[in-house]
């Protein structure tokens, strides 16, 4: 088994997430590399799982609103006061486990150039064919390797970079990974996904309800990291605004006043549908399991916008950003 320089630690984040979370920190130990897990409010046998392994547990205070961003400085805090010699930190969420070989491979990446703040690779999805939920997600996670803006939330990073620009913000519920990424770039470093495997994922959606919030909660990111960060995640917020607003409206108007247009906005949906279906198809996709995703991904467009309005009606009232939940 490939075995991991000791300058590499890791963080796992995670709540009731039952054999996932066995899995994620088997793969870590396996790595034989230093690690913390940060809990959040688990009401199952995680925390006595990893205390058995003999892994630091962080036990977040869940009276602050949580987000995943907090856990996960509240992790990187405990992972370094235990190991003040680490150079890199992979971060990774409880329902994914780290493929063989990934930490020594990042590392030395990270080791080859010392602009590198951040290196990904591919996330996959351990049932991708169980459920068309876990399939989007899998094809959500195909990025093309290289340089690279932002990536999801399992990654590794220099420390100097963390540092330099204070870690994650707390009070993004969704996106944050997009967030802390913008400013990693922004302070001047490079950011790199490698072409090949990192974690395998278990996102578990068995149910509609389940991407709806899903899909609530990813246009809540849109929303307010292109509220921070100016341009960015335009191009899906014009989306939003477009198939679920303006074409919804134009609808209107036709039932009200001129039929005809009724039937354009119909047609620019299917035509969005249509281009969807055979981009997937060109992907590698059959029609069936193309149509039906891109369906979805035209669906997608109106829980998008709830998150929209869910984040403007708290940044007006000054609410507190509380994270929402889909498993």
């Amino acid at each position: 088994m490939t075995k991991t320089s000791p300058i590499t630690g890791v963080v796992a984040i995670g709540r009731n997430e039952g054999e996932r979370l066995k899995r994620c920190l088997r793969s870590v130990v396996g790595e034989d590399v230093p690690a913390v897990y940060v809990d959040s409010g688990s009401s199952d046998d995680s925390v006595a799982f990893v205390d058995k392994m003999g892994v630091p547990i962080v036990d977040l205070d869940m009276s602050i609103p949580f987000t995943a961003a907090r856990a996960r400085n509240a992790g990187y805090e405990k992972l370094v006061s235990l190991h003040p010699e680490l150079d890199f930190v992979q971060f990774v969420d409880g329902d994914c486990e780290v493929v063989e070989g990934w930490l020594a491979e990042a590392a030395a990446t990270l080791q080859d150039d010392e602009k590198l703040g951040v290196v990904t690779g591919w996330r996959s999805e351990i049932k991708p064919d169980e459920t068309v939920y876990n399939a989007i997600c899998h094809d959500e996670w195909r990025a093309p390797a290289g340089p690279i803006e932002a990536c999801g939330g399992d990654m590794m990073v220099r420390r100097a970079a963390y540092d330099q620009i204070g870690g994650f913000n707390d009070t993004v519920i969704a996106a944050e990974d997009d967030e802390f990424c913008i400013r990693i770039g922004a302070a001047g470093w490079k950011l790199l996904r490698l072409p090949r495997e990192m974690t395998r994922h278990d996102a578990a959606i068995y149910r509609f309800g389940q991407w709806w919030k899903r899909a609530v909660r990813a246009g809540h990111g849109f929303a307010q990291v292109g509220d921070m960060h100016k341009g960015y995640f335009a191009a899906p917020r014009r989306r939003v605004l477009f198939y679920a607003v303006v074409l919804p409206l134009l609808s209107v108007v036709g039932l009200l006043v001129w039929w005809p247009l009724v039937t354009v906005a119909a047609l620019i949906y299917l035509a969005s549908f249509a281009k969807t279906t055979m981009s997937l198809i060109r992907a590698g996709k059959t029609v069936g399991p193309a149509m039906h995703h891109a369906l979805f991904m035209v669906l997608s467009k109106f829980p998008n916008l709830i998150g929209f309005i869910q984040y403007y009606q708290r940044k007006h009232r000054g609410s507190e950003m509380r994270i929402i939940e889909y498993k």
